[in-house]
């Protein structure tokens, strides 16, 4: 056979096919009218559903891209009070059947195209729910066929052979196979919880799918909850082995987008090469944008496994490593650097970390946690570090080292905030509510540690959290060469919270810590201070308000800086006696043994009647009060000159030893006044000198007058005349 005959019977043959397809469409077309199936769909759909199934227009078939059939707009309408008339609507529905089955009358669905589907979920404030309906329909549809089974069973079989087929047996069956949804959304619109959330470009394609071969998926979403708005849109390879016992990922990629009011993640980006159960899988993720006042750049990787169960996930060599920049921040930029493993069981509901690190900037953490969900969260951790410098992180130095506020200005602030316009922005007190959602404990260790100023050494703490109650059961430090040691309760179900502190220091050398913290050497020494307080509310002029307590103080081997006790005596007494004064500034210091006193502590009220000073020169007692809250001292010292001047201004003024020498010390605490009140001195001076006038008059009358009441009716008159 020649070349041309082969080729002349193949395109005879060719078109001889193209022919009967045409002839079979043809035949398709005139002869099976998918119209029929639509009193079929609504009926099905309302014994599956309950509700009302609405088809607009003809259903039309298809011949591109697959053979099959389109309806038009359909809806499934709601049930009665709800706001949406529909819970299901869409656009199109495309459908690919199978066409050999169609003679037996029986409709395979092989792919169900959904093109702008719009899904309505609706609760009402009492709780209803528009889907309830599906629920309800269901349940008595399945009583319907156990009570249809129960009676078949019950009934005679017929035996008429002539019978004529039923209608039944005619009745067109349906099988459908899966479902695509293109540029779809979602409505969930909760009334009772308040909240409605949006999704919108709901979008899925599958290129294939078969078990046990890899099919590549794509989707994309975008949505909005309330005043928050977000997208997402990935890709993933995936495997099924038969009946979904088992199934592999690979090449995943999701790219996330949110934003509110406050916040904008441009970009949350997570990346799996593969994922499978029982092995590591490798994970890098990133996270550019905005949080509130911040940009954050971070990105990290790690290591995850989950196994066959799905009852243990873990994240090993878990990284996280950016900057983080806002004018909020202590530092900016705040460099991050975290290594961790993470361990979730399941079936504890337990979740574990493993901190190896966690730095920003020069502070750094290590440590581990442990948190049980449940109701309440129990969670368990330790943390140490090396060194933390809170100042330095704070980019400041003591916040106390900044000039007082003057009273004038400060009574000035009171009185603004207690006028009826501006009590509408008063602070108020932090809520704590959040501490009655805990169970906590943790303990907390520093080698070095700035706070303030104050530095510290070997920091370990010990507190927990449990029903709203906040106990520090345990706080110790090096501080200055000395220690402390305290604890605190904090209970937050009281409004405002009330509180408790008990703390000793022992041994700390004052005057560098006094430099450290407030930027001032008033005073030297070596200090022991007990104290334990109480109050309650935790804004500044609250603490100071209604902080109440006791505080011990015992200072050793010191000096008062900035006024020469000695000095100032030698000086007004120097006036009094018309004397010429030195106006050369001595050291402006007086040296000390010992002071001690009891501070008492009652609405801003700091107030002692013991305060007690003793040195080789001289003896003080001291009364008198401060003010917190205007920052005024009112203090009353009486000083006796108990040694020589010798060495501390001269001796001219030895003459008064032994007389008590009141000193008055008011004013704000920026600028205090000193004044000796000298008019008791001189009555005391005057009353020795009669008593040693008087003495030696005794001694030279004495053998002259016999008769005492003689004797003490003349001293009584010379008396008389001095007072």
């Amino acid at each position: 056979m020649d070349k041309g005959k082969a080729m002349k019977k193949l395109f005879l043959f060719l078109a001889g096919l193209v022919v009967a397809v045409i002839i079979a469409i043809t035949a398709l077309v005139l002869l099976v009218n998918p119209n029929q199936f639509k009193p079929l769909i609504v009926k099905q759909a309302k014994q599956q559903t309950g509700l009302d199934l609405v088809i607009d227009g003809d259903i039309s078939w298809q011949f591109f891209p697959s053979l099959g059939f389109e309806l038009g707009k359909t809806e499934l309408k709601n049930p009665q009070g709800f706001s949406e008339p529909n819970l299901f609507k869409v656009e199109s529905v495309g459908v690919d059947v199978s066409v050999m089955p169609l003679l037996s009358h029986k409709l395979q669905i092989g792919n169900v195209t959904l093109d702008g589907a719009e899904f309505y979920l609706e609760t009402l404030k009492d709780g209803h729910k528009n889907i309830d309906a599906l629920t309800k329909a269901q349940d008595a549809q399945t009583n319907t066929q156990s009570s249809e089974q129960s009676s078949d069973a019950k009934a005679p079989a017929s035996t008429d052979a002539n019978a004529e087929p039923t209608e039944s047996k005619q009745a067109w069956t349906i099988e459908l196979a899966g479902v695509t949804i293109n540029n779809a959304m979602l409505d969930i619109n909760d009334k009772q919880a308040g909240s409605h959330t949006k999704l919108y470009d709901l979008a899925l394609n599958l290129s294939e799918f078969a078990f046990d071969t890899w099919t590549n998926a794509s989707f994309a979403a975008k949505g909005q909850i309330n005043q928050q708005s977000f997208a997402a849109k990935g890709e993933a390879g995936f495997k099924l082995a038969p009946g979904f016992s088992q199934y592999e990922l690979r090449n995943i990629n999701l790219d996330a987008s949110y934003q509110d009011p406050s916040n904008q993640i441009d970009s949350a980006k997570f990346e799996l090469e593969s994922f499978a159960f029982d092995q590591s899988n490798a994970l890098n993720y990133s996270i550019k944008g905005k949080a509130a006042d911040m940009t954050l750049d971070l990105s990290g990787k790690g290591s995850v496994e989950v196994d066959s169960d799905m009852t243990l996930a873990q994240l090993k060599s878990f990284s996280l490593s950016g900057k983080v920049n806002g004018e909020s921040l202590p530092q900016s930029p705040l460099n991050i650097d975290m290594a961790s493993n993470i361990r979730f069981d399941l079936k504890q509901n337990q979740l574990s970390v493993e901190l190896e690190k966690l730095a920003a900037n020069d502070i750094e953490l290590d440590g581990q946690a442990n948190v049980t969900l449940g109701d309440i969260p129990k969670i368990r951790f330790g943390l140490h570090s090396a060194n933390i410098d809170l100042d330095a992180l704070l980019g400041s130095g003591s916040s106390s080292k900044t000039d007082a506020q003057p009273a004038q200005s400060k009574a000035t602030s009171s009185t603004a905030s207690s006028s009826p316009s501006s009590s509408a922005s008063a602070p108020q007190e932090p809520d704590l509510s959040a501490l009655k959602t805990l169970d906590l404990q943790g303990e907390i260790s520093i080698d070095k540690f700035k706070a303030s100023g104050a530095k510290l050494q070997n920091v370990a703490a010990k507190f927990a959290v449990n029903k709203g109650i906040a106990k520090l059961s345990s706080f110790s430090a090096n501080l200055y060469q000395g220690s402390v040691n305290a604890s605190a309760t904090l209970n937050a179900n009281n409004r405002p919270a009330t509180y408790t502190v008990s703390k000793q220091i022992k041994g700390v050398q004052i005057q560098p810590l006094l430099v450290d913290v407030a930027d001032n050497d008033i005073l030297e020494g070596t200090g022991n201070i007990t104290a334990n307080l109480k109050g309650k509310g935790l804004l500044v002029d609250e603490i100071q308000k209604n902080l109440d307590g006791k505080i011990d103080i015992a200072f050793n081997d010191g000096a008062v800086h900035g006024i020469n006790v000695a000095q100032l005596i030698r000086k007004n007494y120097a006036k009094i006696k018309g004397k010429s004064i030195d106006d050369k500034e001595g050291v402006q210091k007086t040296d000390f043994s010992a002071v001690t006193a009891t501070l008492n502590l009652a609405q801003g009220i700091v107030s002692t009647n013991n305060l007690s000073m003793q040195s080789p020169l001289l003896r003080v007692h001291g009364e008198g009060s401060a003010n917190t809250l205007n920052q005024t001292l009112d203090f009353l010292i009486d000083t006796s000159i108990v040694g020589t001047l010798e060495g501390q201004g001269g001796k001219d003024i030895d003459d008064l030893k032994d007389l008590t020498i009141p000193i008055n010390i008011s004013g704000p605490w920026a600028k205090l006044k000193y004044k000796l009140v000298f008019d008791d001195v001189l009555k005391q001076k005057a009353n020795k000198e009669i008593d040693r006038g008087l003495k030696k008059l005794d001694e030279k009358l004495g053998d002259k007058i016999k008769d005492e009441k003689t004797k003490d009716a003349v001293n009584n008159l010379l008396k008389g005349l001095f007072n």
